[in-house]
């Protein structure tokens, strides 16, 4: 394989591995003929860097090896048919020319149809191909680990190969990151860039404006443990995440005009630390001038900036924000400039290598923790409680991974104490519960750095 290609692996198989053989099999008993070919999109933990990327600052994800495999026939009709090897989800089937999203549900196969959609309009296709797709998926669903946007970016990849166009792994993240907004979901492109970019072995450092991913080389004295709290955090479903998103966005406004800036252009955090051209310590030091830690009301915001309620409404809130009163704005920048920071320098000492790396990067990983829990208010008491056992019984550090409320922490543990740690978290987070002890099989597990998005060709 190439080491590192701008456009997708293509892989042809002669034997096809054990997974792929059965889905083939149920496909064909499904639709009566057999898949011309497979992908797959793995999901992703998130080492550090939580909630900037659509502040515009660079994260540090790596891919797991959970991912959302695809069969695929496309089809002389102009239909989409979708099926799920989990009978919980649903069937569904559409026109491929007449494609409805509906936010109100975030169901399984709207996911899909944003990614079909965003490659749909990206080219503009006036005849799009129909065809049968058969879906197997082994990322637990709202656990954090971006099940939907590996969902979003497979069907774009699909929906690609099947029509017979090429695109980079760049343009296809770029693409997929603007299609999950379908959903209503105002991610910053993380997801989608890391489930196209990865490299077997390696986290990525992935920096926006223009999209780009460095590697960077984890300790090998290390295992990064990955721990689902059981609690559903669904970011399409609940407000939480779309007014962090605003949040955000208004901190940049008023930390714009106090600046004497022109407001009204600036959207992220990241735009106000380059205009002022200063570091990310003096970004902090300036949020702590500005801005107060009290709440701030929509009728505070509308004064700061001189507009009227109207006007907030229709130019800077989101659809799903329009009746949030107040909105925690010191906190946010606070946190956001702070972690861009972390994310920094944890790829600094990977790239050092100190003799007490695991030391130093644990310790910003706990700080993230902090910042995630008291500034950003984005933890639940289950997380909580499962990063102090995981903290407890040997992980150097352990922090919520995603967008919080509910869904993983990751920890990483001493390879030599690992075996240990999953015996000890198992028992004291797992095993007093009946419902988390039905889940544990797929909740807890070391993971190493895996590879991105694939197309797979029978030979």
């Amino acid at each position: 394989l190439p080491a590192f290609s701008a456009n997708i692996v293509l892989l042809n198989v002669s034997n096809l591995p054990f997974r792929l053989q059965k889905l083939k099999e149920m496909f064909i008993s499904k639709f009566g003929s057999a898949p011309k070919f497979y992908v797959c999109a793995p999901g992703r933990v998130n080492l550090i860097g939580e909630h900037i990327d659509y502040c515009g600052y660079a994260v540090l994800p790596m891919a797991i090896e959970q991912d959302i495999l695809i069969a695929v026939e496309p089809v002389k009709t102009q239909v989409v048919q979708l099926a799920n090897t989990n009978s919980l989800y649903l069937d569904f089937s559409t026109s491929v020319n007449n494609i409805q999203i509906n936010k109100t549900k975030p169901q399984w196969h709207n996911y899909f149809l944003c990614g079909l959609k965003g490659i749909q309009e990206h080219f503009g296709l006036n005849n799009p191909t129909g065809m049968n797709c058969l879906l197997d998926g082994t990322i637990p669903p709202s656990s954090g680990l971006s099940s939907s946007s590996a969902l979003v970016c497979c069907a774009g990849l699909v929906t690609l190969r099947a029509n017979g166009k090429t695109l980079s792994k760049v343009e296809l993240a770029e693409i997929c990151t603007k299609s999950e907004r379908y959903i209503g979901t105002e991610g910053g492109g993380m997801d989608q860039s890391i489930s196209f970019l990865a490299e077997e072995g390696t986290a990525k450092l992935i920096e926006f404006s223009p999209l780009r991913a460095t590697d960077v080389r984890l300790p090998s004295g290390a295992a990064f443990v990955i721990a689902n709290s059981c609690v559903e955090s669904n970011k399409a479903a609940t407000s939480h995440y779309n007014i962090r998103v605003m949040e955000c966005r208004l901190a940049t406004k008023l930390l714009s005009k106090s600046k004497g800036l022109d407001w009204k252009k600036m959207l992220r955090l990241h735009d106000v630390q380059t205009k002022l051209g200063v570091g990310l310590e003096e970004m902090l030091t300036i949020v702590e001038e500005v801005l107060h830690p009290e709440p701030y009301s929509t009728e505070e915001i509308c004064k700061c900036l001189g507009i009227s309620l109207e006007e907030l409404r229709a130019q800077i809130l989101s659809q799903n924000t329009q009746d949030v009163s107040t909105f925690k704005l010191y906190q946010r920048a606070k946190h956001v400039y702070s972690e861009a920071a972390r994310v920094l320098e944890f790829k600094k000492i990977c790239n050092e290598a100190p003799a007490n790396a695991i030391q130093l990067l644990g310790e910003l990983m706990n700080q993230s923790y902090i910042s995630c829990r008291e500034m950003y208010e984005c933890s639940c008491p289950e997380l909580d409680r499962l990063v102090d056992i995981c903290l407890q019984f040997g992980a150097i550090g352990s922090r919520l991974t995603g967008a919080g409320w509910g869904g993983c922490t990751v920890s990483m543990v001493p390879t030599d104490k690992l075996n240990a740690f999953l015996k000890n978290v198992r028992k004291a987070y797992y095993q007093t519960d009946v419902q988390r002890l039905a889940l544990e099989k797929n909740s807890l597990f070391a993971t190493k750095p895996g590879r991105g998005a694939l197309v797979f060709v029978e030979a």
